[in-house]
């Protein structure tokens, strides 16, 4: 079951997600997070933000980690795909590290393309470096789902 929350955010799950917590705060601030439950315990949540008109953006979305590879991710992306459509989105972006892989290869099977890449997003953003798979995050793709 998917609930808005509009306070006890899960700051565990968005800060693995983003470790940026001034980033978070900004996009939970401005934007909607939703939790998604099984029966009463929280398994993952994702942040969805209007930039522009008819244009919304999932700015977080994660999974617990014991719960990682069951479908749970594309049950989420496709819900917060449903829920900005119904909000009257025409596009819906996301973006994610050249490191994030799996997420990569996530966004694509739920339908988003990759639009641009943002060079040096996390070494202009980020304090410290971030490392994924062996790989350092650098660059943001940048995806876009506009069915």
């Amino acid at each position: 079951m998917i609930r808005k929350l509009t306070e006890n955010y899960p700051f565990e799950l968005l800060y693995d997600a983003d470790p940026a917590k001034e980033i978070v705060a900004e996009y939970l601030r401005r934007g909607d997070c939703y939790g998604y439950f099984e029966e009463a315990a929280l398994i993952g949540e994702f942040v969805l933000l209007e930039t522009r008109p008819k244009t919304f953006e999932i700015m977080n979305i994660a999974i617990l980690e014991e719960k990682r590879g069951r479908g749970y991710g594309k049950k989420l992306m496709l819900e917060a795909i449903q829920i900005a459509k119904k909000a009257g989105a025409k596009q819906i972006e996301i973006g994610t590290g050249n490191s994030s892989l799996s997420q990569l290869s996530l966004y694509q099977k739920c339908g988003f393309r990759i639009t641009h890449i943002e060079k040096d997003y996390f070494l202009k953003n980020y304090p410290q470096p971030i490392m994924e798979n062996g790989i350092q995050c650098v660059d943001m793709i940048r995806l876009t789902y506009d069915k």
